[in-house]
């Protein structure tokens, strides 16, 4: 190759037309952290950034995964490899995903579709949680190729909602469907509860100087309206949206069940993945029962501290799972290179949570598509200085790992 072709090989590179712009401005995700308050609520900001008590596991899902060192390989590659991965059948550019959230549009109104909109002109999976803003048939509409869905546990009048919302998905053409089974019992996220979002949105004094003291946020609060859970309005009958919040509440609840996850493996004929695996034998127990995918999290964090790191179980798990099943990331996803630890480790695909939500909290609209567009860039140049011209090829990289779990 000559000198001129390997010089663009180098160069980043975005979908987005102000990439390079943006790119200044915000190197690495930790930048948009930084400047997503100055355009946020301080209680949206809580609440997208926070996790379960003083936030410890968050902490230590960043420093197991910091720890996490490569050693490269030299002399193999001079070019940026590409990054395009098959998932359940589906081509995607990048082993990058949206993970589920629930409840994003608090922390920016609108939030679900912008993500997915950026993600379906990225072709990245976009995982819709049954708790967001975004109706089931919106998104689709909007992301038709990447489209995935996220449900909780509704077992009230043997699963109605649950099913019903199996045949939603079929209808819409949801290509994978999730079962997050880690939220067993409900938690205190500390942060989001004093900033007074323990329960209803009911907006004190204080949070509503916040809102009027950012012009942005609420601009696009008046185009889209209060968050709420939209995909469950239609079984509540109501449109208020704390009265839906109280029903999501009343109606929803526990993890799934292993006899449970059984009959919806049965309903649903597309893949379908466990989210919030950190046990070996209970990935075990998932492809005894036919789950296409062993999605690898402990809620970002989110549900109590003590939880394991993700990515100290990851090595784990992929030794049991070994070809058997796809093998999904999260918890504490903040780069490209965060992605390509976790593909080394055995991941096919890492997914980002909080990062996304402080992108559209820094930049608003533009934040979702300039984020991905540097996840992909990072991805592309980690995998390169380690000697992998492929995703896969970050297995076969030595790694040094000293905060592994072996069962």
């Amino acid at each position: 190759m000559d000198d001129s072709k390997i010089r663009q090989s180098y160069m980043p590179v975005g979908q987005t037309p102000n990439f390079l712009k943006y790119l200044r401005e915000f190197p690495t995700a930790q930048y948009f952290r930084r400047r997503a308050p100055r355009h946020v609520p301080g209680f949206s900001f809580a609440y997208g950034d926070t996790g379960a008590g003083d936030d410890i596991g968050i902490a230590h899902n960043w420093a197991s995964l910091d720890g996490v060192k490569i050693v490269p390989r030299y002399g193999v590659t001079n070019v940026l490899p590409p990054v395009e991965v098959e998932l359940f059948g589906t081509c995607y550019a990048a082993p990058i995903g949206i993970a589920p959230m629930g409840g994003p549009s608090l922390v920016w109104p609108g939030a679900d579709l912008i993500m997915a909109k950026a993600a379906q002109a990225a072709r990245i999976p976009y995982t819709l949680s049954v708790v967001g803003g975004a109706v089931i048939e919106e998104v689709a509409a909007v992301a038709p190729d990447v489209f995935w869905l996220q449900i909780y546990r509704f077992a009230r009048d043997d699963h109605r909602i649950g099913f019903d919302l199996v045949k939603r998905a079929t209808a819409a053409g949801v290509k994978v469907l999730t079962l997050t089974v880690d939220t067993p019992v409900r938690t205190i996220r500390s942060r989001e509860t004093y900033a007074g979002l323990g329960g209803e949105f009911n907006p004190n004094a204080r949070m509503i100087a916040e809102m009027l003291m950012r012009p942005r946020w609420l601009a696009a609060l008046l185009r889209n309206g209060y968050p709420r859970f939209a995909s469950l309005q239609q079984y509540s009958g109501k449109t208020r949206t704390n009265d839906i919040i109280r029903f999501a509440r009343s109606e929803m609840g526990g993890a799934f069940l292993w006899d449970e996850i059984a009959r919806y493996r049965d309903a649903w004929k597309g893949p379908m993945t466990l989210k919030g695996i950190l046990h070996p034998q209970d990935a075990e127990k998932a492809l005894a029962l036919g789950i296409d995918g062993i999605w690898v999290s402990n809620h970002g964090g989110r549900q109590i501290e003590a939880l394991a790191p993700t990515i100290d179980v990851l090595p784990a798990i992929t030794k049991v799972v070994g070809n058997k099943a796809t093998i999904l990331f999260d918890s504490g996803v903040r780069s490209g290179q965060d992605v390509m630890r976790a593909l080394a480790l055995g991941a096919q695909a890492a997914f980002a949570g909080k990062s996304f939500l402080w992108a559209i909290g820094a930049l608003g609209e533009d934040g979702p598509a300039q984020l991905i567009d540097l996840y992909m860039n990072d991805l592309r140049a980690s995998l390169g200085q380690i000697g992998a011209q492929s995703p896969a090829e970050a297995r076969l990289a030595t790694v040094v790992h000293r905060t592994r779990i072996d069962f």
